[in-house]
């Protein structure tokens, strides 16, 4: 059974830096797409990057451009989202989450992702 665990979450100031972990365990990740989504209360679920887990390829939203980088340890098996310059926009619950890397549709898009994790808080204080 495929197990994805967020942690690193937290309360931070604006500009300040935090780093989420999701360690992923129950199956071989060598095909699939790992991605973090976020979701801020009353709005929709939001991507925010996503990476083949070879690393080679990444993905990023616009929003965070600059200022997140997605990036990951096969041999921990465990992706990161490392977050800068935070913002108060930027207060969500990050959720990590696996698809298959053939699977149709862009690394944005949610419905093709098949496990997700339980998500974490991110708070940015202004």
């Amino acid at each position: 059974q495929v197990q994805l665990v967020e942690s690193g979450g937290g309360l931070v100031q604006t500009g300040g830096s935090l780093r989420l972990s999701c360690a992923a365990s129950g199956r071989t990740f060598s095909t699939y797409t790992m991605g973090w989504f976020r979701q801020a209360p009353g709005k929709a679920r939001e991507f925010v990057a996503a990476i083949s887990w070879s690393g080679r390829s990444t993905y990023n939203s616009d929003s965070i451009k600059g200022r997140f980088t997605i990036s990951s340890d096969n041999a921990k098996n465990t992706v990161y989202l490392q977050m800068n310059n935070l913002k108060p926009e930027d207060t969500a619950v990050y959720y990590c989450a696996a698809r298959f890397s053939i699977s149709t549709g862009p690394p944005s898009a949610s419905a093709p992702y098949s496990y997700w994790g339980q998500g974490t808080q991110v708070t940015v204080s202004s």
